[in-house]
């Protein structure tokens, strides 16, 4: 693994050696934030040592290096999903990378399904905390001492500091936004009914396929992380048609100007 990371960053800081502030990870549909990037250099995947090419529409796999405000912010344009194939392993590798190049903030944003009554379509939910009952553990194994510690203390994985700052950017441009807890489902089929159900009652109020494995990566290398979901669907079950990644996708695209206007204000104000 460590080779993986060092090989990664070797070549990244061949390219941009310097300080970068912020990591984005960009969910299904969610890549237009990375148009917002001033004077971006943009890294295909197939060319970061490690990196694997997305297999899915609405992510590009490209690494995307550029300023926001005054700040300068790396963008995964395409993450690494465990039902594509990957391993765990390969999972985290982009947090792994940033936490390597020294970057302390990550804002990891998904497309998701909404479980609570008022999570419809369109809605942004600051993920206060997960459930990730069904995520194989991404630090098992031999731990990576130089990022953490064997047994990593969970209570605060997304900074409640971080989603008091989205808060006060949400109400400054009048962007309506709520927070809960995100559950995690290993997919690629969505869940059942019957499993939402199970989801509610355990307290989800939002479901989807990422994000919780990169999260506990970033909680263990220290890493302070903003999580950000936009509601694209009703869980199974709650609606009244079946569930696409195609209807994902242009939700997503609908939602994006009250997305990118929230995600540049906490860049800039964070």
């Amino acid at each position: 693994m460590y080779k993986k990371i060092d090989a990664a960053c070797e070549y990244i800081r061949s390219k941009f050696d310097k300080k970068i502030d912020i990591a984005i990870v960009l969910g299904s549909g969610l890549g237009p934030l990375a148009d917002e990037i001033e004077n971006p250099l943009e890294l295909d995947y197939a060319d970061i040592p490690y990196f694997p090419v997305p297999t899915l529409a609405g992510h590009a796999g490209k690494l995307i290096i550029g300023t926001i405000g005054d700040k300068t912010v790396v963008a995964m344009k395409g993450r690494f999903h465990y039902y594509e194939g990957h391993d765990m392993e390969i999972v985290q590798l982009g947090i792994r990378v940033f936490q390597r190049l020294g970057i302390e903030k990550v804002i990891l944003t998904n497309a998701c399904g909404g479980i609570r009554e008022d999570l419809v379509p369109g809605s942004i939910m600051i993920i206060r905390d997960h459930i990730g009952l069904f995520c194989p553990s991404v630090l098992r194994g031999e731990n990576y001492d130089e990022f953490g510690p064997r047994f990593k203390d969970m209570t605060e994985v997304y900074s409640k500091a971080a989603g008091n700052v989205a808060r006060k950017v949400a109400a400054e441009n009048g962007i309506e936004i709520t927070d809960g807890v995100y559950a995690y489902f290993p997919g690629p089929m969505y869940e059942s009914p019957a499993e939402i159900l199970a989801y509610r009652a355990l307290g989800a109020d939002a479901v989807g396929m990422s994000t919780v494995p990169e999260a506990i990566a970033a909680r263990h290398g220290g890493q302070t992380t903003l999580g950000i979901s936009l509601i694209t669907n009703r869980a199974a079950g709650l609606g009244n048609a079946e569930l696409s990644h195609a209807e994902v996708v242009e939700i997503a695209n609908k939602a994006e100007k009250n997305l990118v206007t929230l995600v540049k204000g906490v860049i800039t104000q964070w």
